[in-house]
């Protein structure tokens, strides 16, 4: 008989599940939130060449709802939010599901301290009360490996990468590196809830770009509960000259990598030409903090049929 039919979560954890959204859903009613919906399968997807979306016929599967989103904010929506499943080939294992989960709400006139405060309480709210630390990406590069992620040269990022990991790879770009020391040596370190903001203007995404001690950064950060990053945020991006030479430059990433580039999803451009107002937008993964919650290591323990089931 073949077994694979059967659940991959235990009936708790689904009933953990069904309490967890219900609390999401009661924590963004009481601070006046819009809960909206938007379209899943589209005609147009990310030009991130980080990210590899999932093709259905001549659409795609949303990596997540940011463009409908914000199209709905330059509509006049107010602060929204969304639960709802996204969609990322290639993405499989403890930490990762194909399909997964995904909270994503937008706060028009919040910086990024609110809501990185906001998230953090959410969080505190579900886990219950942790230490809190927020610090800077170049601080916490400081900390632990007595370097400058913003101003070292790369040929000394990829020396301390190649101290700490067994890496194979032959010489690859900055970011390449710093994604390396990040995951494998700093994130680790991190316990409790961490609050890590000001990227690397390279890894500005879709984010306000800014001078921070006289270097730019990106006005973003990821919120980890002891190292596990639960959450991306963002001070967004409104300028749609500079979104549209950002999508452009992600094309040329791709077709440099031999990949096809991606349409540009002008309903968004659009939207930014309208006026997108000034706001931060977070998305975060509920599947994680579900099995953080359940002190579940793997997001299989807390999915009903994890995707070697389906």
């Amino acid at each position: 008989m073949i077994e694979h039919w059967r659940p991959s979560a235990s009936l708790e954890a689904l009933r953990a599940r069904a309490a967890l959204l219900a609390q999401v859903r009661q924590f963004f009613q009481t601070r006046g939130v819009l809960e909206v919906e938007t379209p899943l399968l589209c005609q147009y997807t990310v030009t991130d060449p980080n990210l590899t979306p999932v093709a259905s016929g001549t659409r795609w599967l949303q990596t997540s709802p940011e463009y409908a989103m914000k199209r709905l904010l330059a509509a006049g929506s107010g602060p929204i939010y969304q639960v709802c499943k996204a969609f990322r080939a290639g993405e499989a294992g403890p930490r990762h599901n194909p399909e997964f989960t995904l909270l994503e709400w937008y706060r028009p006139d919040f910086d990024l301290t609110a809501l990185m405060d906001e998230t953090a309480d959410l969080v505190s709210a579900v886990l219950g009360e942790r230490p809190r630390e927020t610090l800077s990406y170049r601080d916490l590069f400081l900390r632990y490996l007595d370097i400058d992620p913003l101003t070292a040269p790369t040929e000394d990022l990829a020396r301390l990468a190649r101290a700490h990991v067994d890496y194979g790879g032959a010489d690859e770009a900055r970011d390449t590196w710093l994604d390396l020391l990040m995951s494998h040596v700093l994130e680790p370190r991190l316990q409790g809830i961490s609050l890590v903001h000001s990227y690397p203007r390279s890894q500005a995404a879709l984010a306000v770009v800014e001078d921070a001690d006289g270097q730019p950064v990106a006005r973003r950060f990821e919120l980890y509960v002891d190292g596990m990053e639960l959450a991306n945020g963002y001070l967004e991006l409104t300028d749609a000259t500079e979104q549209r030479a950002r999508f452009e430059r992600d094309n040329a990433a791709l077709q440099a990598a031999g990949e096809p580039p991606r349409a540009l999803d002008e309903a968004l451009l659009a939207a930014l030409e309208a006026g997108l107002p000034a706001c931060a937008g977070v998305a975060l993964g509920l599947d994680r903090l579900l099995a953080l919650k359940l002190g579940e290591s793997s997001l299989a323990r807390v999915l009903s049929f994890d995707w070697s089931r389906c």
